[in-house]
């Protein structure tokens, strides 16, 4: 059928003997359906194929060739030719579909049809349409699956188990069998195979079979989470839980869809204090499989019992100032309960004195823990606790302190200070001093005493207390005295307390602010940056506060405001830029110097300020030009003129040096460099030079 057109395909000949020789023939075939698949030479008889030829179409063609002979007496004979259209393989094998879902049961037996593939091929002949199956595996491991190569069909070649495989991807191929290899042709098509779920697998328990709950529970509290797992998928993987024993008093209720197992009533581990409940777990398969599992539940104790104590008042005394650790009461508690909740401990509860005392948190002993002090507290009401783990019960305990003469005077404050202007009168009353003594009788008779020099400038009153001086004060002299007085009991031990007195001599203005020295130089560059430090002055006041503060100020000298002083430093600055050439000194700046007193004290200081030249203004020549005439003849030496300029600035600033710039490139002239005096150094001549024009510079 691939047979190209244009070829020859046979040639009908006439027969071969001397009467054929001379005819002259016509061939022609004889259209029949409209076939046009085939032509022949009118002349040579050459049979050609005109259009391509498909075997599936036609695969047998019959023609009906006439011959004419054109010779005398003419004749016509027909002859008919069958040609019959070989297959060619130039068709592939296609199935009807490019993907296919399938779904077989998880527990079906090998060898079990799972489907049946049927692929088409357009060829004709046996081999070249003749269509063989076969399989590809994508996944890791054995295929469980097989197909017959001839028929198609797809069976289990081994166990399924969902569990483990839940879909397998396959490759089928189709491959027609042309007797040449390299002819064959093929197709595939992709295949899951959906393994589905068959219920083979019973729920298993993954939860304790143990579980704890306090027995004051309340209804409702969660116990227990009963979990079990069923790997089947869907319905046949759905767990319920059922409590099949155990549970005849109703003391718990199990969720049937969470598993949660809660308390149904209130639970006394005094009547029953274990549970053994045989739970099932159940899945929803058809037909359903299960399971089952013991839990054991454990109730624990709850301290449900207060303690009693055996007395609810303890009274008792106790000397003050016995060493820590004296022994006071023993206290004692019962409780009902058992165990670890039948264990007390003793303690004492916070209140007004309790860190005091320390309590034997076992045996319930109370003792001291400081020294006591009957006149800080006389009486303790404490209360002592006997505790278990939740459960406490209380004693009141009422402690008296017996007195002992352990106090000495106290002072309102441990030190006192005090001011006292220096001109107080001799005898004046400065200061009442009180002492007080918490012991009753003489040992709470208080007297006063000093036990430190006061220079004689004070003396206290040994019953009142009172502080008073005994001479005139100068603070100048001394401005602070410190001294002890104490207070004594009257008792057998004659304690007694001392505070400490600071009397500060409150100054008066009497003295002057005096300057250190009357009168002052300095000196300051001009041209100087206004507000330039010149000088420090200092004057000292030996009053304090206020009436010892100086202030400075420029009481006259300043007319034109040139200098300021700061009031509190006493530095002395320029206001304005100072100029030498202006003014080259100040000499009668008087300074003043305040204190802040009421009424205020003075003294003053003269200061003489010296202005420093600097080199601020260039030399002036006496005139801008200089003409002069001279003759040609004038010998070589002579005296030509003399230039002369002026500096304001002094000392060497002032110094002139005259110097020749330009214009005596020809060396006719020298100058004077200090008196500017110009000389002929050379000849002159008129016809040469009739004039010279000199720079001359002067610095």
């Amino acid at each position: 059928e691939n047979f190209k057109p244009a070829q020859v395909l046979d040639s009908l000949k006439a027969p071969n003997n001397h009467l054929a020789l001379n005819r002259k023939l016509h061939f022609s075939i004889a259209k029949v359906d409209d076939n046009v698949h085939f032509e022949i030479d009118s002349l040579t008889g050459d049979l050609y194929l005109s259009k391509e030829l498909d075997y599936e179409t036609d695969s047998h063609f019959l023609l009906q060739v006439i011959i004419k002979d054109y010779n005398n007496p003419p004749q016509n004979s027909s002859v008919f030719l069958s040609i019959d259209v070989e297959d060619k393989n130039d068709h592939s094998p296609y199935f009807q579909d490019d993907f296919v879902v399938i779904g077989v049961e998880e527990n079906v037996p090998v060898g079990t049809l799972v489907y049946t593939f049927n692929a088409k091929d357009g060829d004709g002949s046996f081999l070249n349409s003749k269509i063989e199956y076969s399989l590809e595996w994508s996944n890791m491991g054995e295929n469980p699956f097989l197909i017959h190569p001839l028929y198609g069909t797809l069976t289990t070649a081994s166990p399924l188990d969902r569990e483990i495989t839940r879909s397998v991807i396959l490759t089928v191929f189709a491959e027609d069998q042309a007797t040449n290899l390299t002819d064959r042709r093929l197709d595939s098509l992709a295949v899951k195979i959906v393994i589905l779920d068959v219920n083979d697998n019973s729920p298993s328990f993954t939860s304790s079979p143990l579980s704890y709950v306090m027995e004051d529970a309340e209804v409702g509290f969660l116990v227990h989470h009963a979990i079990a797992m069923d790997p089947d998928e869907g319905r046949n993987g759905q767990v319920t839980y059922h409590i099949l024993s155990g549970n005849e008093n109703k003391a718990f209720v199990l969720d049937k869809i969470t598993g949660l197992l809660t308390t149904a009533q209130l639970l006394d581990r005094e009547v029953r204090e274990q549970y053994s409940l045989t739970i099932m777990a159940l899945d929803e398969g058809s037909p359903a499989l299960s399971a089952t599992q013991v839990l054991t539940i454990i109730v624990l104790d709850v301290n449900d019992e207060t303690p009693v104590f055996l007395k609810q008042l303890y009274e008792t005394a106790v000397h003050e100032n016995r060493a820590p650790g004296e022994f006071v009461v023993r206290v004692e508690a019962v409780d009902r309960d058992a165990g670890l909740n039948s264990l007390l401990q003793y303690e004492i509860l916070p209140g007004a004195g309790y860190e005091k005392f320390k309590m034997n948190s076992d045996s319930g002993e109370l003792v001291t823990a400081a020294l006591l002090d009957r006149e800080t507290q006389e009486v303790f009401s404490i209360k002592g606790s006997s505790v278990n783990p939740s459960r406490s019960s209380t004693a009141q305990l009422y402690l008296t302190v017996l007195d002992e003469n352990d106090h000495s005077p106290v002072f309102a404050k441990t030190q006192y200070q005090i001011s006292v202007t220096e001109d107080v009168e001799e005898g004046s009353a400065v200061l009442d001093l009180s002492a007080s003594d918490e012991d009753d009788g003489l040992n709470g008779e208080v007297t006063y005493s000093l036990i430190d020099d006061t220079y004689g400038a004070f003396a206290i009153d040994s019953v009142t207390g009172s502080i008073v001086t005994a001479k005139a004060l100068d603070r100048e002299t001394k401005s602070q005295y410190t001294f002890r007085a104490v207070a004594s009991d009257c008792g057998t031990h004659f304690p007694r307390s001392t505070t400490v007195m600071t009397i500060l001599i409150q100054d008066m203005n009497d003295n002057v602010p005096k300057f250190e020295q009357n009168y002052y130089k300095a000196s300051v560059w001009e041209g100087q940056s206004p507000k330039t430090d010149i000088i420090q002055v200092f004057a000292t006041d030996l009053d304090s506060g206020l009436n010892g503060e100086t202030e400075y100020s420029i009481l006259s000298g300043n007319e034109n405001a040139t200098f300021l002083i700061d009031s509190v430093r006493g530095i002395l600055a320029t206001s304005t830029g100072l100029d030498y050439e202006n003014t080259s000194s100040y000499r009668f700046l008087l300074l003043l110097a305040s204190d802040r007193g009421t009424p205020s004290l003075n003294s003053t200081a003269m200061v003489l300020i010296t202005v420093l030249d600097v080199n601020d203004n260039p030399p002036v020549f006496s005139s801008p030009e200089y003409h002069v005439h001279v003759k040609e003849s004038i010998p070589i030496g002579s005296h030509i003129t003399e230039v002369s300029a002026k500096d304001c600035d002094a000392g060497t600033n002032a110094e002139i040096t005259y110097a020749i710039i330009s214009g005596n490139d020809r060396g006719h002239f020298c100058l004077d460099g200090r008196t500017g005096s110009v000389n002929l150094t050379k000849t002159l001549d008129y016809e040469d030079t009739m004039k010279f024009t000199l720079v001359i510079q002067a610095t």
